[in-house]
């Protein structure tokens, strides 16, 4: 398949704004380090046979040409390497959620509806994961999910995503910084909390103003010590249900008969999915380095598989200890909104099993996952609002992205937010940050219903054009079927949040309840028709035969591509069974 001379004239300028922002120095002087360091604060060198204004001189570009164009031409640069991305994708989920939270989901739903809840939803996930596997690798632009639910949706849903992305994690920097702070607690209640804020939000800041690079290597090691972390946990924890621990008890399936595997019913099940849903957010995280990966063909397909290998290990084979070492009863299991670490059912199981010394290893691991998640959250925040102000969704100061390819503006705005952990001391700090989560608290599965209609549309798009799918680098492992099915999953969370939030267990109806777990909803529909009325564009879905298929394909070159794959694909023929099925997970 030979290349128009437009489509070589778009694959030329790609190669040469990928040179740029690699970040390549071969043709600058040297300089001191105080002149570059100040002069990396300066405004990106921007690629001018890239910008939508210049992209054809002889077209009026529509508002989402102008998203499609700008956010495949982005000045953040291409830093993160192999290493980064499959410990991101291994540990940028393992955080409180996992390690604090689910000790509320064992307390209301039990051993059994703990495993059901976060088994089926890991399926959603797993099938939700491909498909942005597929659009990301595709792809490999700014913005990632609220950019393909612009493009491949429409506009406005782009928009409502990508601001709700943004609150959930502009909400939780400050939030894990209070965390952080009690965690500390557990070794000294006497010191000021506001003390440790500070001391955590310099160390955060530090971190996100290394850039890309620097983000990636505190990932890199957050990450290592956590993954450590779980599977030191779950080897001691077979030996205490062994009876090997110091009381020699065997335990086996006691907290499974008394009090029994489910403490609701039905009901007890269904708000395990909620929480579930929570301990997984951050998985799509991945989706958003792809514009700063360096070489997304080959590096991003292998971290989306991993995601099927940290679901078995990470999040299962601990929460099957757990539910085993830990009794549902037990009154230390508080409810999953709580960010006390004493509560966290990974240290009740140290304690119960009569180990000393290892509940303080425990909470160093979760102080460390708190800051893992305050860091990754600086990062998903300021490459959403980046990518808004790419889209024209945001003011356009706040995409401002400097000579080290930082998006400077968005990073400072959500640093700067982080000092309203400051209340740490105040008497009202739960219900504030309760109200302030509430904004957002739904945002995971929006997003992953964006991801799945998202790859839903593209298929479509594709198929109704007459594209064929060997153009495409990675496909996903589950088809287009597997989103219809992470679509139809999440909707049934939802109802299921709707539910528990207008019957909760153990409480009456009440209107504080409800939009205390049920705000987002509301949030995000507002968002839609603010866009709709600014815009005073009504149009409900863009038609699969009009979206745009190319702008920002990491490869224009298809021959080339469709070869390069068949090589691939041949060599690999030739291995064993054995090597087959591991390149086919991993």
């Amino acid at each position: 398949m030979s290349l128009s001379p437009k489509e070589t004239k778009k694959e030329n300028s790609f190669s040469e704004v990928d040179h740029i922002r690699s970040g390549s120095t071969s043709q600058q002087p040297q300089t001191g380090v105080w002149t570059s360091l100040k002069d990396s604060f300066k405004p990106a060198i921007q690629a001018e046979t890239l910008t939508s204004a210049n992209y054809d001189d002889n077209k009026e570009l529509t508002d989402l040409e102008r998203i499609n164009i700008n956010s495949a031409n982005s000045n953040l640069q291409r830093k993160l390497k192999s290493r980064h991305l499959e410990m991101i994708a291994i540990g940028s989920s393992i955080g409180t959620g996992l390690f604090v939270g689910c000790g509320g989901a064992l307390r209301t739903g039990g051993p059994a509806g703990i495993m059901i809840g976060w088994i089926i939803t890991a399926t959603g996930v797993f099938a939700t994961m491909q498909g942005l596997g597929e659009l990301a690798v595709t792809f490999p632009v700014s913005g990632s999910f609220n950019l393909y639910a612009s493009r491949f949706i429409e506009p406005a849903v782009g928009f409502a995503i990508g601001w709700n992305y943004f609150m959930q994690f502009f909400v939780l920097l400050p939030l894990e910084l209070v965390a952080a702070s009690i965690t500390i607690k557990y070794w000294n209640s006497t010191i000021n909390s506001d003390v440790f804020v500070i001391v955590f939000w310099v160390a955060i800041v530090f971190i996100t103003l290394l850039g890309v690079k620097g983000y990636g290597e505190a990932e890199f090691i957050f990450s290592l010590i956590k993954v450590l972390a779980v599977i030191g946990f779950i080897i001691m924890s077979i030996v205490l249900i062994c009876g090997g621990g110091p009381s020699h008890e065997f335990i086996g399936g006691v907290n499974w008969r008394n009090p029994g595997p489910f403490a609701n019913g039905f009901k007890g099940v269904v708000s395990t999915f909620v929480t579930a849903a929570f301990s997984y957010g951050g998985t799509e995280m991945i989706g958003l380095t792809a514009a700063e990966t360096a070489d997304p063909r080959k590096t991003l397909p292998k971290a989306i598989k991993q995601v099927f290998w940290r679901i078995c290990l990470f999040y299962l084979g601990s929460l099957t200890m757990v539910a085993t070492l830990v009794n549902s009863s037990d009154k230390r299991l508080i409810g999953s909104s709580s960010v006390d670490a004493t509560a966290s059912p990974f240290v009740i199981a140290i304690v119960n099993g009569g180990i000393k010394g290892l509940p303080s290893v425990i909470n160093a691991v979760i102080l460390i996952a708190v800051l893992s998640v305050g860091n990754a959250s600086v990062y998903a925040t300021s490459r959403s609002l980046n990518s808004l102000a790419e889209q024209g969704m945001a003011p356009k100061w706040t995409g401002y992205v400097d000579r080290a390819g930082r998006p400077l503006a968005a990073i400072l705005i959500t640093d700067a937010f982080g000092l309203f952990a400051l209340i740490a001391a105040s008497d009202r700090q739960v219900e504030a940050f309760n109200w302030l989560l509430a904004l957002s608290g739904l945002s995971s599965i929006f997003t992953w219903l964006s991801i799945n209609l998202s790859h839903i549309r593209f298929r479509a798009a594709m198929k109704i054009q007459g594209r064929s799918l060997g153009e495409l680098p990675f496909l996903s492992q589950c088809g287009v079927w597997g989103s219809y099915y992470g679509f139809v999953l999440n909707m049934l969370v939802l109802a299921a949040q709707l539910w528990i939030a207008i019957f909760p267990l153990g409480g009456s109806p009440s209107a504080y309840n409800f939009f205390l777990s049920y705000l987002g909803l509301p949030v995000l529909l507002v968002s839609w028709l603010f866009y709709k009325l600014w815009k005073r564009d009504w149009t409900l879905f863009i038609r699969a035969k009009d979206i745009d298929v190319d702008t920002g394909r990491a490869n224009l070159d298809l021959e080339y591509l469709q070869q390069e794959i068949a090589e691939e694909k041949s060599r690999l023929a030739e291995k064993s069974f054995y090597i087959r099925w591991y390149k086919f997970w991993c």
